[in-house]
């Protein structure tokens, strides 16, 4: 019995970008069901990108592409071409030989995992900063608070103004000084006065 070697091979898919965006599974089921039935072992398959078409087919102006890495019997390739132009989910598939390449070619990113990762990585910085905006407004009364304390803490209060009682002086008039002033004078003068004459009485 002649023993079947299977061969790697690429192949790209063209899907229904709508039909890809609406299930997704299914589209992989529907590649799966036919890569099974020319019992070809699939080693990866993933998204490659979604492009707008050089043409229109069947109305559809954008597609979808799929790459899928498969080991089969080269007798087997014409089989997954014919079952893909009998399938509604696949519109067009490219299969080429790919022997020559490495397991770190079948394993590179595709573009749209590319794009994934920095949407994802895009996606958790947005998702950081706004944790950090909401644990800075969380901490903010916080600190608002903190701050209104320590400030209390620091300034004393201050000590209440004891107002001095002014005492009401009444008014002081000019002329009443210059009287209670002179009066010792007349009166001294009056002593003298009386006195001399007293002296001169008491000569005659």
């Amino acid at each position: 019995m002649e023993t079947v070697v299977k061969k790697l091979y690429e192949a790209m898919f063209l899907i229904d970008t709508a039909l890809a965006a609406a299930d997704w599974s299914a589209v992989e089921a529907a590649i799966e069901k036919i890569l099974k039935r020319a019992d070809a072992k699939i080693v990866s398959m993933n998204k490659w990108d979604e492009r707008e078409l050089a043409y229109p087919i069947g109305r559809r102006n954008r597609g979808t592409y799929i790459l899928c890495y498969f080991e089969s019997d080269g007798l087997k390739v014409q089989e997954i071409e014919r079952d893909v132009q009998l399938s509604e989910q696949i519109i067009r598939v490219l299969i080429l030989s790919a022997d020559s390449m490495s397991q770190e070619d079948v394993e590179k990113e595709t573009p749209a995992m590319i794009a994934e990762k920095r949407r994802v990585a895009r996606s958790e910085a947005e998702a950081a900063k706004e944790a950090e905006k909401a644990a800075a407004a969380a901490e903010a009364p916080v600190a608002e608070v903190a701050k209104e304390e320590a400030a209390t803490e620091e300034t004393p209060e201050p000590e209440p103004v004891v107002e001095a009682a002014v005492a009401e002086e009444s008014p002081v008039e000019p002329e009443k000084v210059a009287e209670e002033v002179a009066e010792p004078v007349v009166e001294e003068i009056k002593k003298e006065t009386e006195s001399e004459k007293s002296d001169e009485v008491a000569g005659q």
